[in-house]
């Protein structure tokens, strides 16, 4: 079965950088209409470039945190294409996090960026790809996929509030593939290790012995690239996966295999 997208709505978030952007542009490039979403609206003005009413990369920016930001997003998408298809929540945000500091917030704002968000933007979307689908009497309604991390099943007290946010967000893919399984709407997950994103290459620009420290804790030995990501986000995304729903597919070069306390959190 082919992992064609085309001709199929997509909604990316996170998409001004990244991987968000990544896949935003893989799918615009396989022939699908892609709403960019973020908050970086230069990035994303600058990412789509000059439209004209048969464009198939659109954007809006806003800060999906809020509940109204998210529903504007959903209008904007359907003005644009008509329907949505496809939901990529690939917004995500790490901190550090101290667990001895009592002031410290960071588990309470990654959880509102990491899951709070991806989950009430799946329920509107949700909801749209049933209505759109009352007519449809086979086949699936839509595909939901979560970008999330292999912190999630990792020990690394630094990074407290973003492993709690990734358990969460896997757990949250798993109940809602369950829910919505009855409305004939896939939710799956891709979790991924070090991905050599911008964020990534200033990082190790600053810490170079990062770079040896991620590849001897990765059985591949290298870091992947953000291609490597979009190929398995669009396969979830495909009707090749039309019998997958509630996974969390992990690509990471085999770190997770590894002791988990031992290797380096970054």
């Amino acid at each position: 079965m082919s992992f064609s997208i085309e001709g199929k709505t997509a909604i990316v978030t996170g998409a001004a950088n990244g991987v968000g952007r990544a896949i935003a542009r893989h799918f615009a490039n396989k022939g699908a209409n892609v709403m960019l979403a973020d908050m970086d609206e230069p990035q994303l003005a600058k990412e789509c470039g000059e439209q004209d009413d048969d464009a198939h990369m659109r954007y809006f920016a806003g800060d999906l945190r809020e509940r109204l930001t998210m529903a504007n997003l959903l209008s904007a998408t359907l003005d644009h294409f008509d329907r949505v298809d496809i939901l990529v929540n690939a917004s995500r945000q790490m901190a550090a996090s101290d667990p001895l500091d009592i002031e410290d917030d960071s588990i309470e704002a990654l959880l509102s960026q990491n899951l709070m968000t991806a989950y009430r933007l799946s329920q509107l979307v949700a909801k749209r790809m049933i209505k759109q689908g009352k007519d449809q009497a086979e086949g699936n309604l839509g595909a939901i996929v979560n970008l999330s991390s292999i912190a999630a099943r990792r020990t690394h007290p630094e990074l407290l509030g973003y492993s709690v946010s990734c358990a969460a967000l896997d757990q949250m893919t798993r109940s809602m593939a369950v829910a919505l399984a009855p409305q004939r709407i896939r939710v799956n997950a891709v979790a991924f290790g070090s991905v050599m994103s911008a964020s990534l290459q200033d990082t190790l620009k600053e810490h170079r012995d990062y770079r040896s420290d991620i590849e001897d804790h990765t059985p591949l030995g290298r870091i992947a690239g953000p291609g490597e990501i979009v190929e398995a986000v669009q396969y979830l995304s495909s009707d090749a996966a039309s019998f997958m729903t509630g996974q969390i597919l992990t690509l990471d070069g085999g770190r997770t295999l590894l002791d988990t306390v031992a290797a380096p959190a970054h």
